[in-house]
């Protein structure tokens, strides 16, 4: 196949030779591997690699990726890593409009006429940035003879990837883990990896969140060595009895085999004990099914997050281990009963943040030691609730709430504000993705990536499916997909609430944005169809966060209004050297001659961007433990 710029043009392509999405195991060559949680199976291409920026697509260094190409007047980058904190193109901070807005003339491909395809709107833009990276690698000596590919956890915004000057594949979707067959392209001792980056597709169109606007490969890439059987997919599904006791575990299994290899699959379940409570041997097939009862479950919750231990041990058929896949459960019922979010049968109440993921230093490019960090400072102050905004999060942060019992909203990578947002007033005139056909399989594709990738977390109540997008046809067939695929978790949207044609259709609860608590009351008062939950509420910025008193208030007096999300964590800001002093200083937007801006807006935390706690968090502690569930 031959890769084509246009493809930056067109919502319609998306992905090109992506592997499909599947469940965030991890997999392991062993025992012995697993209990020093370091795969031989895995090798990170993370690190140091020669790169090339371009200011727009026809500037970009053609060809780069054929192995006789000329890198000497490459430089070098920091992967994972943001191009702009690299020092390249322009360091830009912006809300809800588009940064061409006032600047270039664009609109969403089709929105204003069915016959309008956007052919070179980005692909010959002068504000298109590019990144050319390159990296070279050898096969470690355990993912040799094996299918190999590769997982890029987050590249924004679209890219295109060569391996030893062949096309293998392109991507889109900058916060969901894009993966790709490296196996034909493989060549024994050194191959060259070239990745094209371009900073807008058209799905700038629908990556319009709140924060700077970076580009590249920001997030870790690694090599991955599937044995001869090796689990492709898992789903995991713990069901709980009405009366809270018992329960069924239900795990299905999707083997990939080579040439049907034969072999035998071992389940094996322990408590947090490190007792054994359940055993199965099967003979590996296609796909593989388990159902167990347990009696006197556990159940998991924010005050007692207890999990169970699965795993998973594929043997060939002469008895020796390729492959052991380990995996944390909960059992808890989550189920919305009289028009109330019950957790484990009790009212649910939600002592939330809106979290992006942010580091002064590297932008979104985060830790594990960040998220660490984070939720030491969530337990410490009685936070029970994260909502991912506005995209899918690092994989890491959805194992450590499991094991950390914070109920999770996890959001879709959507959000298309400037389309339907005019200088505050609701103008939807070509809004994406609307009811839009050709934008149809893009949010639908988001929604199956966030669904197949993180099916598993027992920390997952609510599929939040995108932020301030509208409503239309194509939102609602989202919700409709999360629906057919889990019974066991809630959908969350707030837009809907600027077109009620879709109520009916889209998120199991009344969801906004700073109302205040008189209209939450008043709705609350009025026999409502849905509980209500503040998606985001109090917006900490400057000397706020006063009148939490009064959402409090609420959670004594209606069973119905079940919390919120406070906006947000912490601050979006870059820590520079000052011009004067040459000390470290936190810089927000348009303190980066970036123009349009919207400032200091980009500070809304309970923490400033180097996580020291503001004032306003010992408010939030003492609110939110009046109310731990």
């Amino acid at each position: 196949m031959t890769p084509e710029i246009s493809w930056l043009d067109d919502p319609q392509v998306f992905r090109v030779n992506q592997l499909p999405a599947h469940s965030d195991h991890r997999i392991y060559q062993g025992d012995a591997d697993l209990k020093a949680h370091q795969s031989k199976l895995t090798q990170s291409l993370d690190g140091t690699w020669q790169f090339k920026f371009a200011k727009n697509p026809g500037e970009r260094p053609v060809g780069f990726y054929d192995p006789d190409f000329d890198y000497s007047d490459f430089d070098t980058i920091k992967v994972p890593g943001h191009i702009e904190l690299a020092g390249y193109g322009q360091i830009k901070y912006i809300n809800t409009t588009y940064p061409w807005e006032g600047k270039l003339f664009r609109r969403p491909a089709y929105a204003l006429n069915p016959d309008d395809t956007g052919k070179g709107m980005f692909s010959e833009g002068e504000d298109n940035t590019v990144g050319a990276y390159v990296t070279r690698f050898t096969l470690n000596p355990e993912l040799r003879d094996k299918r190999v590919v590769v997982q890029f956890d987050g590249v924004e915004q679209a890219m295109y990837l060569w391996l030893n000057g062949q096309f293998v594949g392109y991507a889109e979707d900058s916060f969901s883990q894009s993966e790709f067959d490296l196996t034909p392209y493989l060549q024994d001792g050194e191959n060259l990896m070239a990745v094209e980056v371009f900073k807008r597709s058209t799905a700038a169109f629908i990556e319009d969140q709140d924060f700077f606007r970076f580009s590249g490969i920001f997030r870790s890439v690694r090599l991955v060595g599937q044995p001869a059987i090796h689990v492709a997919d898992m789903t995991i599904r713990g069901e709980v009895a009405p009366e809270l006791t018992n329960a069924k575990l239900n795990l299905t299994l999707q083997l990939q085999r080579e040439k049907n290899a034969a072999g035998t699959a071992e389940i094996e379940v322990r408590d947090a004990a490190g007792k054994v409570v359940m055993t199965s041997t099967q003979s590996v097939s296609d796909t593989l099914k388990i159902s167990e009862d347990f009696d006197q479950v556990h159940l998991w919750q924010h005050v007692d997050p207890y999990l169970y231990s699965l795993k998973v041990t594929l043997l060939d058929s002469n008895g020796d281990v390729l492959e052991v896949v380990p995996y944390d459960f909960g059992f808890r019922r989550f189920e919305l009963k009289d028009k109330v979010m019950l957790l484990n049968g009790k009212r649910l109440v939600i002592n939330g943040v809106n979290r992006h993921e942010w580091n002064a230093k590297t932008g979104r490019a985060i830790t594990d030691a960040d998220m660490v960090a984070d939720l030491a400072t969530f337990k410490a102050n009685n936070i029970n609730a994260v909502r991912t905004c506005h995209y899918p999060d690092q994989i890491d942060w959805y194992y450590m709430c499991d094991h950390a019992g914070i109920y999770m909203m996890a959001e879709n990578n959507l959000e298309s504000h400037g389309t339907w947002q005019k200088m505050g007033a609701v103008e939807p005139s070509y809004n994406v993705p609307g009811s839009l056909p050709q934008w149809r399989e893009v949010v639908l594709d988001r929604a199956r990536s966030n669904y197949e990738t993180f099916k598993n977390h027992t920390a997952i109540l609510f599929w939040s499916l995108g932020n301030e997008s509208y409503a239309g046809d194509n939102i609602a067939a989202m919700n409709a997909f999360y629906k057919e695929h889990d019974d066991t978790r809630l959908t969350h949207y707030e837009g809907v609430c600027r077109n009620r044609v879709y109520e009916d259709q889209i998120s199991d609860m009344e969801s906004m944005m700073y109302d205040p608590p008189k209209a939450i009351a008043e709705y609350l008062d009025n026999d409502p169809k849905k509980p209500f939950i503040n998606c985001e509420f109090m917006h900490d910025m400057g000397n706020s966060l006063g009148g939490m008193s009064s959402y409090d208030a609420l959670i004594d007096q209606y069973p119905m209004y079940q919390g919120g999300f406070i906006w947000d964590f912490i601050d979006q800001a870059i820590e520079m050297p000052d011009e004067i002093t040459g000390q470290p200083v936190l810089r927000y937007g348009g303190d980066f001659d970036d123009r349009h801006s919207d400032y200091e807006f980009s500070g809304d935390g309970l923490m400033f961007a180097d996580r020291t706690p503001k004032p306003a968090l010992q408010e939030v502690s003492y609110y939110y433990g009046k109310h731990i569930n």
